[in-house]
């Protein structure tokens, strides 16, 4: 066997034994599920519906991956994805969710949270930015404005908390720090979660306890494994919606038109850039 091929062989029968899913298997069920996401979007823009996806969970749970999974092939116009930075001192000063309603969908759109009103019962409570009032305030406040979102106003709410072990989430900041193209990850109020764990663990139990409703539930998903943790979460967004494959009219490439006398298809102006590859 070549040294390739058997470099290949030996990888498989790795990833076979420790139980994790390749990468061409997740490949293959991935492109499946996305291909899913377009109906669902087709459906969305004819029905005039309107879908929130909350994002939430530990650091380095994978939330940003899995956004990007679901955005990767679906339109920008219809999959909006939104992560706020901190608050401006005048947001500041607004009512808790306002910066957050403002970003709310309209008919035919699906937003998706990277992060969310619930930072107040996370990172906010645990790290001090908020007062314990402002705290308490909230978790009353949440499963209300949540049953008016859904109830009363029509919106398809879903909300997922990413969960990861102790130990993995030390090993993923372990290799943010070994890798360049993720250093723009990092950050001390990140890693600080490496040191508050238990803190964080009690915020979160208390959270999901006070906001978990029927009107809008949490979804926990185990996020150790991410490749599964993405296709499990995609699959139970799409069974969770009763959206329906819609027929699409798709247009016909029409004849080019003739080629004028004398023309020339090159641009002429302009500077090409140079061929590095």
């Amino acid at each position: 066997m070549a040294k390739g091929k058997q470099k290949k062989h030996e990888a498989a029968e790795a990833t076979a034994a420790s139980g994790k899913m390749s990468r061409k298997e997740f490949e293959k069920k991935l492109a499946k599920l996305q291909v899913e996401l377009t109906h669902l979007q087709t459906w969305v823009q004819a029905k005039g519906a309107r879908v929130i996806i909350v994002f939430e969970g530990r650091d380095t749970a994978g939330k940003g991956g899995v956004i990007s999974r679901i955005t990767a092939r679906t339109s920008p116009r219809v999959y909006r994805h939104v992560a706020l930075p901190a608050p401006s001192d005048r947001e500041k000063t607004q009512v808790y969710i306002q910066r957050y309603i403002a970003h709310f969908p309209a008919a035919g759109e699906i937003v998706l949270f990277d992060r969310s009103w619930y930072n107040r019962a996370g990172v906010e409570h645990v790290m001090g930015f908020c007062t314990e009032k402002q705290y308490e305030r909230f978790l009353a406040m949440a499963p209300k404005v949540e049953q008016e979102m859904t109830v009363n106003d029509g919106i398809i709410l879903r909300k997922y908390f990413l969960d990861v072990s102790q130990d993995e989430q030390r090993r993923r900041f372990e290799a943010r720090i070994n890798d360049p193209v993720k250093h723009w990850k990092l950050s001390p109020m990140d890693t600080e979660s490496v040191r508050r764990w238990w803190d964080y663990t009690a915020a979160y139990h208390r959270m999901i306890k006070a906001t978990h409703t029927p009107e809008a539930p949490w979804y926990i998903v185990p996020a150790d494994d991410k490749r599964r943790a993405r296709l499990n979460l995609i699959r139970h967004l799409l069974d969770s919606i009763p959206y329906k494959k819609l027929k699409v009219d798709l247009p016909k490439i029409p004849k080019t038109q003739p080629r004028p006398k004398g023309a020339t298809d090159r641009l002429g102006a302009g500077q090409p850039i140079p061929s590095h590859y």
